[in-house]
């Protein structure tokens, strides 16, 4: 019974990873890349449905490993601030949910049973269970690593589905405000011809709260480390 539940564990995790390097391959052969420019006329072109079918690209790109700095950068020209942030607020979130899952369901038990002899695994996967808000919250605010690495990265821990969520979502925006926001400040820029200062305002605020949170954050797990 017990190599039955192996043998399961190993294929879910070996459909995952062939799922996602199809998602790559394909996004690549298709060209997303030069095709952004086409994809921000088209959303351009229908109106009203434009920032929920961004919301349903956006999370679909992120399950597919792709960069989202670019969909952030186009979603500030396309709807300005205001709309943009929330599009792009709502599209990361739910794709890096959907990796998350994707990985906790289909992986997790694979690796756990690979690694779950290994010292350093089990008290990686300790610390995201008994700090897991922070260490989100660390790696949201700080590019240590690739946004969609950590996507599928956090779904093969203990960190709990929620926590994951809400302190995702909550430390991508400082980021997503950067990149939203400073694409709809040039835009603006360039078409009216003198500088938004309002919208520069915003982004010096954004960038002095980013380096407040990581100091806060570091400070915080710190702490924890030394009660335990």
């Amino acid at each position: 019974m017990g190599e039955k539940n192996n043998v399961k564990s190993w294929v879910k995790a070996v459909v995952l990873v062939v799922v996602i390097i199809a998602l790559v391959l394909l996004s690549r052969w298709l060209g997303l890349g030069k095709r952004l420019a086409e994809l921000q006329s088209w959303i351009k072109s229908i109106g009203f449905w434009g920032p929920a079918v961004f919301v349903i690209i956006y999370a679909g790109t992120t399950v597919a490993a792709v960069p989202g700095s670019a969909m952030s950068i186009i979603a500030g020209s396309i709807f300005g601030s205001v709309v943009g942030l929330i599009s792009v607020s709502i599209g990361s979130t739910l794709g890096a949910s959907l990796a998350f899952l994707a990985a906790r369901y289909f992986a997790r038990d694979a690796i756990v049973q690979w690694l779950g002899k290994k010292e350093k695994f089990r008290k990686l996967d300790d610390l995201t269970e008994k700090h897991g808000a922070i260490i989100v919250a660390i790696t949201r605010l700080v590019p240590l690593f690739p946004f969609t690495l950590l996507n599928y990265g956090f779904g093969l821990t203990k960190v709990p589905f929620k926590t994951y969520v809400f302190w995702s979502w909550l430390c991508m925006l400082p980021g997503t405000v950067l990149y939203v926001i400073g694409s709809d400040a040039v835009t603006k820029a360039i078409t009216m011809g003198r500088i938004p200062w309002v919208l520069v305002g915003i982004l010096i605020l954004a960038i002095i709260l980013i380096v407040f949170l990581v100091r806060y954050a570091k400070s915080m797990l710190k702490e924890e480390n030394t009660h335990h």
